[in-house]
């Protein structure tokens, strides 16, 4: 695991391979979106639209596909970097590429807190009702959680490979099951019109056009991460044609193996609302319709598995993209840009960012979270698009529709998208856009010095 329940990438263990092929990327892009990508925030996704969920997962993929070309397109140009950062501060500006980068810094800080909020949610839903729920779920499992992720990172645990590859089988048996019981469920049903099938894509009594683009703009929550499948641009046969096929191959599977899952999800249960109680855990009590008590808490138990992983990984991240930034001097040196001697893992930023997310914990919930983590993630999307723009098509010397249409056209579907987030996201992330912009007119003098550079750094040995 290297995201979120759905998040942004960390560092891969499949980097260690040389010559990556076509496949290894795909298989590399699964496990960093995960096959359970919709599952952990179906009830969210679901209360946002309105029950629209398979339509809001199925135009997010849209968007992403052509934003996926623009990643793909730019790291033929930038193979070593795979950073949107880089990509706009190269091809349009370095004071807009400072702001893609402050976008990105919102993701990285986010994508821990989100994992800490879930963690908890899930691991007293599973122990409810048991002998070894605890007293004061609320409190002690968020700290248990960010204590969890903050002391394996400061140990300098990581998995292999070949953990992940076991991992992704297991979900992949785990949804295989879910499948099997949904099917099963459905075929032994009363015979339904066919508008009981057409619901989860089109329900008359909840659709609206801006209710669904609301869900669309938390649905995309399902793709984050496919972008770091350009930073392995220098590790793969043929980086040119692979890392293009590979980038928007795995946001179309993810896409459709997404809406299959809560396709079924929605056949199960015509409940499209899901209370501030339930709404973390309602995919898995809605496959129990089908699968009964047992699956419900198998599918529990594996999404919380993948989701310790993904804030381990996620955390690590967020901290390595602080020490880059402490290193260069952006932020204070003495403590950003310290590393530990022995782990090579800058400590103090591990416990920083695991202060943040157990303090957010308690403070934001999880749709909230997810939100924010998208306000960010589609500024930088936009500017990939733009920046794929002007390379290829203003600066280019082909300008023909195929290096026009889909960087213009993913630009719009984000932008639309973006604009559709809730009222509280949009306050928030424009007042940290705010505070950011206006630190970097002061540290840069307005803009004149150099900028601050937002690429996460390598590790170090």
């Amino acid at each position: 695991m290297a995201t979120t329940p759905t998040g942004t990438t960390s560092s891969p263990a499949l980097r260690l391979r040389r010559s990556l092929t076509l496949w290894d990327l795909i298989l590399y892009g699964i496990i960093v979106i995960q096959p359970t990508a919709p599952m952990p925030a179906y009830g969210v996704f679901s209360n946002a639209g309105g029950g629209h969920v398979v339509t809001s997962i199925l135009i997010a993929m849209v968007a992403m596909v052509f934003t996926a070309m623009s990643y793909g397109r730019m790291a033929r140009v930038y193979p070593s970097a795979g950073s949107a950062y880089t990509y706009v501060g190269r091809e349009l500006h370095p004071s807009l590429g400072y702001v893609t980068g402050w976008s990105m810094t919102m993701d990285y800080i986010l994508n821990p807190l989100i994992c800490t909020i879930w963690s908890a949610k899930a691991m007293a839903d599973l122990l409810s009702g048991t002998r070894y729920q605890i007293p004061y779920p609320g409190l002690l499992w968020p700290i248990f959680f960010a204590g969890l992720f903050t002391a394996l990172n400061l140990r300098g645990v990581q998995t292999s490979a070949r953990i992940n590859q076991i991992l992704c089988a297991i979900m992949g048996a785990v949804i295989v099951a879910y499948f099997w019981y949904t099917i099963r469920y459905i075929f032994h049903l009363p015979q339904f019109p066919e508008a009981y099938f057409l619901r989860p894509f089109y329900n008359p009594e909840t659709f609206t056009v801006s209710r669904v683009f609301h869900g669309t703009s938390v649905a995309v929550l399902t793709y984050i991460g496919f972008d770091g499948i350009s930073t392995l641009s220098e590790e793969v046969e043929n980086p040119k044609r692979n890392i293009f096929l590979a980038t928007v191959l795995v946001c179309v599977i993810t896409g459709f193996l997404a809406a299959a899952e809560v396709y079924g999800a929605q056949l199960l249960s015509s409940q499209y609302l899901f209370s501030a109680a339930e709404v973390e855990n309602a995919f898995s009590h809605v496959a129990a319709i089908a699968g009964g008590p047992l699956l419900t808490k198998v599918i529990s138990l594996t999404l919380l598995v993948a989701t310790i992983g993904s804030g381990m990984g996620s955390q690590l991240g967020a901290a390595r993209l602080l020490y880059g930034m402490g290193r260069s001097d952006a932020i204070p040196k003495k403590f950003f840009g310290a590393i530990h001697p022995r782990t090579r893992i800058p400590a103090n930023n591990v416990i920083f960012v695991g202060v943040i997310a157990l303090v957010g914990s308690f403070l934001i919930t999880y749709d909230v979270g997810a939100e924010l983590l998208n306000f960010g993630a589609l500024i930088a999307f936009m500017g990939v698009n733009v920046a794929s723009l002007t390379h290829y098509y203003i600066r280019g010397e082909d300008r023909s529709p195929w290096q026009l249409i889909p960087p213009v056209l993913g630009f719009l579907i984000c932008l639309f998208i973006w604009i559709h987030l809730s009222k509280m996201a949009m306050i928030v992330g424009s007042i940290w856009m705010i505070a950011g912009i206006a630190y970097g007119a002061w540290k840069t003098r307005g803009f004149q010095a150099e900028l601050v550079n937002f690429d996460v750094p390598p590790e170090e040995s």
